[in-house]
Protein backbone atom coordinates (compact mmCIF):
# COMPACT_ATOMS: atom_id res chain seq x y z
CA UNK A 1 0.00 0.00 0.00
CA UNK A 2 1.36 3.23 -1.18
CA UNK A 3 1.54 5.89 2.02
CA UNK A 4 1.32 8.24 0.22
CA UNK A 5 -1.82 7.75 -2.18
CA UNK A 6 -3.82 6.59 1.38
CA UNK A 7 -2.56 10.41 2.56
CA UNK A 8 -4.95 11.31 -0.97
CA UNK A 9 -7.91 8.97 0.27
CA UNK A 10 -8.03 10.81 3.75
CA UNK A 11 -7.91 14.67 2.73
CA UNK A 12 -10.55 13.51 0.07
CA UNK A 13 -12.84 11.99 2.00
CA UNK A 14 -12.28 14.82 4.46
CA UNK A 15 -12.95 17.26 2.03
CA UNK A 16 -16.32 15.64 0.91
CA UNK A 17 -17.30 15.34 4.15
CA UNK A 18 -16.95 18.83 4.50
CA UNK A 19 -19.64 20.20 1.51
CA UNK A 20 -22.05 17.50 3.06
CA UNK A 21 -21.16 14.62 0.63
CA UNK A 22 -23.11 11.57 1.44
CA UNK A 23 -22.38 7.99 1.34
CA UNK A 24 -18.94 8.11 1.08
CA UNK A 25 -16.81 4.96 0.25
CA UNK A 26 -13.63 3.95 0.12
CA UNK A 27 -12.27 0.89 -1.88
CA UNK A 28 -8.92 -0.24 -2.24
CA UNK A 29 -8.90 -1.87 -5.53
CA UNK A 30 -4.78 -2.29 -6.30
CA UNK A 31 -5.23 -6.28 -6.15
CA UNK A 32 -7.37 -7.02 -8.92
CA UNK A 33 -6.95 -3.90 -11.15
CA UNK A 34 -3.87 -1.90 -13.09
CA UNK A 35 -6.35 1.30 -13.26
CA UNK A 36 -5.76 2.77 -9.66
CA UNK A 37 -5.32 1.55 -5.74
CA UNK A 38 -7.96 3.20 -4.45
CA UNK A 39 -11.86 4.51 -5.66
CA UNK A 40 -13.51 7.15 -3.30
CA UNK A 41 -16.87 7.54 -4.12
CA UNK A 42 -19.30 10.21 -2.77
CA UNK A 43 -23.12 11.21 -3.81
CA UNK A 44 -24.16 15.08 -4.15
CA UNK A 45 -27.58 16.04 -3.70
CA UNK A 46 -27.28 18.95 -6.44
CA UNK A 47 -25.30 20.06 -9.55
CA UNK A 48 -23.88 22.66 -7.41
CA UNK A 49 -23.01 20.67 -4.75
CA UNK A 50 -21.58 18.27 -6.79
CA UNK A 51 -19.21 20.90 -8.24
CA UNK A 52 -18.54 22.21 -4.80
CA UNK A 53 -17.39 18.79 -3.40
CA UNK A 54 -15.02 18.51 -6.20
CA UNK A 55 -13.65 22.19 -6.18
CA UNK A 56 -13.30 21.28 -2.52
CA UNK A 57 -11.19 18.05 -2.89
CA UNK A 58 -9.51 19.67 -5.57
CA UNK A 59 -8.66 22.63 -3.62
CA UNK A 60 -7.17 20.56 -0.33
CA UNK A 61 -5.33 18.54 -2.27
CA UNK A 62 -3.51 21.05 -4.28
CA UNK A 63 -2.99 22.58 -0.85
CA UNK A 64 -0.65 19.64 -0.25
CA UNK A 65 0.98 20.35 -3.82
CA UNK A 66 -0.70 17.41 -5.24
CA UNK A 67 -2.98 18.01 -8.64
CA UNK A 68 -5.13 15.73 -10.33
CA UNK A 69 -3.71 13.84 -13.73
CA UNK A 70 -7.21 14.45 -14.99
CA UNK A 71 -10.39 15.68 -14.45
CA UNK A 72 -13.70 14.47 -16.58
CA UNK A 73 -17.26 15.99 -16.05
CA UNK A 74 -17.20 19.11 -15.25
CA UNK A 75 -20.36 19.96 -16.78
CA UNK A 76 -22.13 16.60 -15.95
CA UNK A 77 -23.61 15.14 -12.96
CA UNK A 78 -20.68 12.78 -12.40
CA UNK A 79 -17.16 14.22 -11.82
CA UNK A 80 -14.24 12.03 -12.26
CA UNK A 81 -10.80 13.20 -10.38
CA UNK A 82 -8.06 11.30 -11.23
CA UNK A 83 -4.93 11.53 -8.90
CA UNK A 84 -3.39 8.29 -10.60
CA UNK A 85 -3.32 5.83 -7.37
CA UNK A 86 -6.55 7.23 -6.09
CA UNK A 87 -10.06 8.08 -8.56
CA UNK A 88 -12.38 10.63 -7.29
CA UNK A 89 -15.93 9.82 -8.51
CA UNK A 90 -18.55 12.17 -7.24
CA UNK A 91 -22.06 11.45 -8.48
CA UNK A 92 -25.50 13.16 -8.51
CA UNK A 93 -27.76 10.24 -6.57
CA UNK A 94 -29.55 9.06 -9.77
CA UNK A 95 -26.14 8.59 -11.75
CA UNK A 96 -24.89 6.93 -8.78
CA UNK A 97 -28.01 4.48 -8.15
CA UNK A 98 -27.42 3.94 -11.88
CA UNK A 99 -24.08 2.80 -12.54
CA UNK A 100 -23.41 1.21 -9.26
CA UNK A 101 -19.66 1.46 -9.41
CA UNK A 102 -19.13 -0.59 -6.14
CA UNK A 103 -20.83 -3.15 -7.03
CA UNK A 104 -18.45 -3.37 -10.17
CA UNK A 105 -15.92 -3.35 -7.66
CA UNK A 106 -16.96 -5.37 -4.25
CA UNK A 107 -14.30 -7.56 -5.01
CA UNK A 108 -12.00 -4.82 -3.69
CA UNK A 109 -11.33 -4.15 -0.47
CA UNK A 110 -13.89 -1.66 1.34
CA UNK A 111 -11.57 0.64 3.46
CA UNK A 112 -13.96 1.90 7.09
CA UNK A 113 -13.72 5.61 6.77
CA UNK A 114 -15.07 6.59 10.36
CA UNK A 115 -11.17 6.41 11.26
CA UNK A 116 -10.23 8.77 8.58
CA UNK A 117 -13.02 11.77 10.02
CA UNK A 118 -11.59 11.68 12.95
CA UNK A 119 -10.55 14.79 13.75
CA UNK A 120 -6.59 15.45 14.66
Amino acid sequence: MNNNYFDIVKTAVKAIDSKRGSDIEVIRVNDITVLTDYFVIATATSNTQLKAIADEVEYKLSEQGIEPHHIEGKASDWICLDYIGVVVHILYKEQRNFYQIERLWEDGEKIDIENLLVKE
